[in-house]
């Protein structure tokens, strides 16, 4: 993909240099309007001017795996590295003003035992040393390797792919302010000892003077709080006062009192696992920059941990939050920063780094704003009808935030439905209305979306900038997993979405999204998003991307430079089997060759399209060549429809080499079937083809279709009319022995004479089509036969299950719906009664397509009275993989029996048996 290397905004200017990577690309020309307006300026490392052999890593394409890297996790998606002594990069002071504070967002390497390591960088102004800056990996670098993918608490080197790789520093300059127009820069000398340091970007600031204390305020101080002011670096000062406790005695007295709580300048710890409660008070600080309350949680820890702040309707401000958190969980020391809840709320100008959660609140009228959350385990803010026990989150406002580098969402709507307690029980909550989420930055999430919608109704998302996630969605409107709440209305509107998107478990996620899901759960009612006047730039993978939705509306947004496709209805991973869209008054450019502006993969999505920018040049809808292809007669495969995606055929992605024959060939091949010429192939479930046809009489048609597959693609096509009908039912095609390996099949149809459209319809990949030849039916064909799927709808029993995912859901053909087992207890089993004694030589088992790929270790026994059971598949793992349709295929010699097992004895992608489609087939 192309990066934009300089983030360039009113409120985030940045300085251009020839070091910079790539060009900027016109879509950053919107982002001057959207965003948070900061008293802060932004320098990337990839626009500054380097030395001394300092260079320059930054993404290029999109990701092939589903891991993590420093240029993916970086602000830009690009940083520069310094990788010896002499080695620098530089900046001009562009802003106007002195420059009196900076905040480095920088690596250096973890240690190689993990638990990271300490050292310096220099700080150069106008080429004379300044100072040194602390910098630290011991908030930084977990491992994914070895069965961790997607945590945030495995510390171990040794089990390989890193991510967490960027912490933030933060220091006063030392000395007199850099002036305006003066060069910076941070080199690597002799006396800086790590290995490599790679700079994302330098904040710089001038900030104002520390506020003064209140009227009518008590200070913490007063009640034996006592400052540590010794640099934290990653951990905490073991020489610290423990000033917990005289903060809550303080709170409690400003409760009490009706008066302010204030925090004066300094570092104030709280020790252990008990954090502070406030209700209905003020609690005020110096300045961002001047009060800190920071959190030491003895690691490794075994206490659940509230947040270090649990206020009900108060209003607090203008301090800092930090904490020693070494990792996402409970044994990385991780807690909240503060909970909230209660009326008329708010929290203003608070910075918060490493803890769990920024803002984890709900409640009535609230309000988070002019906040800056850097360096976070989980959410940054997370609005909600939970928190603190609460069941309403309505009217709540998130406005003019900076957040970069959290490990979830950076920005959340979060409506729950329900949670199920301890004893099963479940409490319901109210659903969210009519939240604001405004003119925020959300920057390089390396572990959740930039802004997300889940449920509710009456939303506003409005002139937010959301830039450079890792692996996921930038934004998207939706909801989230089971027991999240319907999202029943919402406007996203004047938002600038960049270099967003990911490939998280392999799915190659869009950059804005609208639809059910989320957690793995593709469910729920999307109703009534308005998505109109955005702009995304840059996408890693389709720009736009819709799953399941009704009534929404797609308007006058801009794309520019898609990585993969536009707009795509029901991309991979992402299934729409039902919903409707207004697509209209959309422009896109920048599409790259092969790739496609418009694709609606489903047929039962119904889209209405006008307007849009690649829709002008379209040529019209017709046979090719000019002339309907003569029915009886033979249809070539090759000769789809003119008119172009979305018209004449829909696909998913362009791989043919056929360009030769037609200059949309998207996936045509040279055949080595008899009479030559072309044959369709790369087939993916949810691709169709038209063809037009002049049938010469009504009548039944026997329908030969020559076709190849490496193995047997059951149910692979079938054939509709104009209306969408089924003709054919579902024809199966078996095992050739290779893609040029041709035979044929029969089906037969019904057609009425006269010029009609017939579609090939794409159900299920892993075959090649070379023609179709009609003649007129004898009036008694003989069809193909059709394999049965003996388990369809057939009992279930197994060892055991979880919640709601009982055996029955992997006979119930639904492929989201599933069965799992309890966890940590191999091995586990699923069996099916065929209700009598059935000829079979064939099990299919299957995961949601949306999961990513895992081997689950598999047995298969059959048995004709339930009691006794014979092995017929022995023991062995097989891999579920989404590229696949995570589909598992396991024949064996035909054998009759009324019971079919399958036992689970191992399972790399979660600790329990997991099947959502159980098929027993006839030989």
């Amino acid at each position: 993909m192309a990066v934009v290397a300089a983030l360039g905004a009113a409120w985030m200017p940045v300085v251009s240099a020839s070091a910079a990577p790539e060009s900027t690309h016109a879509t950053t020309a919107a982002s001057a309007v959207t965003g948070a307006a900061t008293g802060f300026t932004s320098y990337e490392g990839e626009s500054g001017a380097l030395g001394g052999g300092a260079a320059v890593t930054s993404v290029t394409a999109a990701p092939t795996d589903r891991y993590s890297s420093a240029a993916l996790e970086a602000s830009g998606h690009a940083y520069v590295r310094l990788g010896g002594t002499g080695q620098s990069v530089g900046w001009t002071n562009t802003t106007g003003q002195p420059i009196s504070f900076l905040n480095v967002r920088a690596s250096i390497p973890d240690s190689p035992s993990g638990g990271g390591t300490t050292a310096t960088l220099n700080l150069y102004v106008n080429g004379t040393f300044r100072q040194a800056l602390n910098l630290n990996s011991k908030q930084s670098w977990v491992y994914e390797g070895n069965d961790n993918y997607n945590t945030s608490d495995n510390q171990s080197p040794a089990d390989g792919n890193p991510r967490v790789f960027w912490d933030e520093a933060r220091t006063f300059v030392t000395g007199a302010p850099i002036p305006a127009g003066a060069t910076f820069s941070l080199r690597q000398d002799s006396a800086n000892t790590a290995s490599f340091y790679d700079i994302d970007v330098i904040d710089v600031e001038n900030p104002p003077p520390p506020l003064a204390q209140p009227a009518d305020s008590i200070s913490i101080t007063s009640c034996g709080a006592v400052a540590d002011n010794t640099p934290t670096n990653g951990s905490a000062d073991s020489q610290a006062t423990d000033s917990g406790p005289a903060i809550q005695n303080c709170i409690d007295q400003a409760q009490s009192q009706g008066r302010t709580l204030w925090i004066p300048q300094g570092t104030f710890y709280v020790k252990g696992t008990t954090g502070l409660h406030a209700q209905g008070i003020t609690i005020a600080g110096a300045g961002q920059w001047y009060s800190t309350v920071y959190r030491d949680v003895p690691v490794p820890n075994t206490t659940p941990l509230a947040a270090l702040f649990s206020v009900t309707s108060c209003a607090v401000r203008d301090f800092h939050i930090d904490a020693n958190a070494v990792s996402g969980s409970t044994i990385g020391g991780d807690g909240g920063a503060m909970d909230t809840t209660g009326s008329n709320w708010s929290a203003d100008g608070i910075w918060t780094q490493h803890t769990m959660s920024g803002f984890w609140a709900s409640g009535t009228g609230g309000k988070v704003s002019n906040s800056r959350l850097t360096s976070i385990w989980a959410d940054g803010i997370n609005v909600n009808n939970v928190s603190l026990g609460a069941d309403t989150g309505d009217a709540l406002t998130v406005t003019n935030n900076f957040v970069r580098g959290t490990g979830d969402d950076a920005i959340a709507v979060n409506s729950v439905d329900y949670n199920t307690n301890g004893d099963g029980s479940r409490t319901y909550y109210h659903p969210m209305t009519d939240v604001t989420v405004s003119n925020n930055t959300s920057i390089a999430p390396w572990g959740g979306k930039g802004v997300a919608i889940y449920g509710g109704s009456g939303h506003q998302v409005t002139n937010n900038r959301v830039s450079d996630t890792a692996r996921y969605i930038g934004l998207g409107a939706g909801r989230f997993g089971v027991n999240g709440d319907d999202l029943l209305s919402a406007t996203v509107s004047g938002n600038t979405v960049l270099r967003s998107g990911g490939n998280a478990y392999g799915q190659g996620q869009p950059a804005l999204h609208v639809g059910n899901g989320g957690d793995g759960q593709n469910t729920g009612t999307v109703d009534k998003v308005d998505v109109t006047g955005n702009t995304v730039g840059d996408s890693l993978y389709d720009a736009i991307g819709f799953s399941t939705s009704t009534n929404t509306l797609l308007k006058d947004n801009t794309i520019t430079n898609p990585g993969r496709g536009g707009v795509a209805i029901a991309p991979p991973f992402y299934p729409a089997p039902t919903g409707s869209a207004t697509i209209t008054g959309n422009t896109l450019t920048g599409l790259k060759s092969g790739m496609t502006a418009f694709a609606n993969n489903s047929s039962g999505f119904t889209a209405s399209v006008s307007g849009n920018s690649w829709q002008g040049a379209t040529t019209p809808q017709g046979p090719y060549g000019g002339t309907p292809a003569a029915v009886p007669g033979t249809v070539q495969a090759e000769n789809y429809d003119t008119g172009g995606q979305g018209a004449a055929y829909n696909v998913t992605s362009s791989n043919g080499n056929g360009s030769a024959y037609r200059s949309d060939g998207v996936d045509l091949e040279s055949t080595s079937d008899t009479g030559g010429g072309q044959n369709l192939g790369w087939t993916t479930g949810g691709q169709w083809f038209h063809y037009t046809v002049n049938v010469a009489s009504a009548g039944t048609y026997t329908v030969n279709l020559r076709v190849a597959a490496p193995s047997a693609a059951t149910g692979a096509l079938h054939l509709s009319d104009a209306s969408g009908t089924n003709l054919s039912g579902a024809i199966s095609i078996p095992a050739t022995g290779g893609w040029q390996s041709w035979t044929t099949v029969t089906t037969t149809v019904t057609l009425p004479a006269g010029r009609q459209i017939l579609t090939v319809d794409q159900d299920r990949g892993g075959w090649n089509l070379n023609h179709l030849t009609f003649a007129v039916s004898d009036g008694n064909p003989t069809p193909t036969p059709t394999p049965t799927d003996l388990a369809a709808g057939k009992p279930t029993t197994e060892t055991s299950h979880t919640g709601v995912y009982q055996s029955s859901n992997a006979t119930d053909g639904n492929q989201n719906s599933y069965w799992e087992s309890a966890n940590n207890a191999f091995p586990q089993w699923v069996q099916v009664d065929l209700g009598s004694p059935q000829s079979t030589g064939k099990v299919v088992l299957r995961l949601p397509a949306t999961w990513g790929a895992r081997n689950q270790t598999l047995t298969v026994q059959g048995s004709t009275d339930g009691a006794a059971f014979t092995t017929l598949k022995s023991s062995a793992p097989y891999i579920f993989d989404p590229a696949t349709n995570n589909t598992v295929t396991l024949t064996f010699p035909a054998t009759t029996q009324r019971y079919i097992r399958v036992t689970v004895s191992a399972n790399t992608g979660w600790p329990a048996g997991q099947l959502s489609d159980f098929e027993v087939w006839n030989p």
